[in-house]
């Protein structure tokens, strides 16, 4: 995944994230939410498989990427 692609992936997450628990719902709801929105934007940035995308974006760890 390229750069672009990277950022993209990791913005869908956070603002995912926050305004999931903006609504109220707690953290894992929040970064299973999250997780599948830039799972999503990855398979329509990339055209890989949605199981595939879900996968790298597992292996991503966006949640410790962006706490960085």
């Amino acid at each position: 995944m390229d750069a672009a692609v990277l950022e993209m992936v990791l913005t869908a997450f956070e603002e995912t994230r926050a305004d999931a628990l903006g609504h109220g719902h707690d953290l894992a709801q929040a970064v299973k939410e999250a997780t599948t929105a830039a799972a999503m934007c990855l398979s329509a940035m990339t055209g890989i498989e949605d199981s595939a995308a879900r996968a790298e974006v597992d292996a991503l760890n966006p949640v410790k990427m962006l706490a960085a």
